[in-house]
């Protein structure tokens, strides 16, 4: 039976958790997830997991940080004015917002979570959400998708 390599292009469900029991992923409850296993969008670690296995195996694996999205960064903790954002629901602790931001590239969107709201200011946290966590994932390989004879664009 075929192994995965690097390169293939693959169909997978899985559960990713926290350390915690905190469920933050499930592909169960819709189609299976598809990538290409060593494609810079995909976690690392989630490409080395599934690599070597067979179609129907089912595994777990804990990746770490430095395999997933990075150790947390108190330097992307930033304090900004309040009146410096434009917000059309009253910020709170917890909330999830996409800043556009002009940079000499162009505009760019980068996720942020309101950490603490005053009067004057808002503290956002421009780490992803699971950075500097341990990720739990239990994986079921579904498919390898190309057989080496063809390719196949996602």
């Amino acid at each position: 039976m075929r192994k995965v390599q690097v390169g293939d292009v693959v169909s997978i469900h899985c559960i990713g958790k926290l350390e915690n029991g905190e469920v933050f992923e499930n592909t169960y409850d819709r189609e299976p997830f598809v990538f290409q296993v060593g494609s810079p969008e995909i976690i690392p670690g989630l490409s080395e997991a599934v690599i070597g296995m067979v179609e129907g195996e089912e595994k777990e694996v804990t990746i770490p940080p430095e395999k997933a999205f990075g150790p947390r960064d108190e330097n992307l903790v930033k304090t900004v004015p309040r009146e410096a954002i434009n917000l059309e629901v009253e910020p709170e602790p917890g909330l999830m917002l996409s800043l556009i931001v002009d940079t000499p590239q162009g505009e760019m969107t980068f996720p942020a979570t309101v950490v603490e709201v005053s009067e004057e200011s808002i503290v956002l946290d421009l780490n992803p959400p699971l950075a500097g966590k341990n990720l739990i994932f239990q994986i079921k390989l579904e498919k390898i998708l190309n057989t080496g004879e063809e390719d196949i664009i996602l």
